[in-house]
Order: C-alpha cells, then sequence, then structure tokens
C-alpha cells in the first residue's frame, strides 16, 4: 500500500510541473490537427479509389 501512495505522491508532484496550454492554443491545435486528419483522409480515399480501379481494370472486373 505505501508503494502506491509513494506513487500517487510522485504522479502529482511532476503534474505540478507541467506547464499547460492555455485555451485558445488547444483550440488552434484542435482545428489543425482536424483539417490534417480531414485532408489525410480525402488523398487516402482518393488514393485508394484510384487503385481499385487500376486493379479492376487489370484482373477484368466490373
Amino acid at each position: 500500500m505505501e508503494k502506491i501512495k509513494d506513487f500517487l505522491k510522485g504522479v502529482y508532484e511532476e503534474l505540478s510541473k507541467v506547464t499547460w496550454l492555455n485555451r485558445q492554443d488547444v483550440i488552434k491545435s484542435t482545428i489543425a490537427v482536424t483539417v490534417v486528419v480531414i485532408l489525410v483522409s480525402i488523398y487516402i480515399s482518393l488514393v485508394d479509389f484510384g487503385l481499385s480501379k487500376i486493379i479492376g481494370s487489370l484482373i477484368g472486373g466490373r
């Protein structure tokens, strides 16, 4: 039980050293990540669609 108390005390001490982002930075980062995820998903979808059409035509699919 003493190990758990020591661990939680250490966690609390480390979290008190963390510098947290302010609200505006969190919002900007969230928007940036969302935009990048959307762009990458569109790119992957287009590549998948193109490759499936190419493979389909090579093997005689519909």
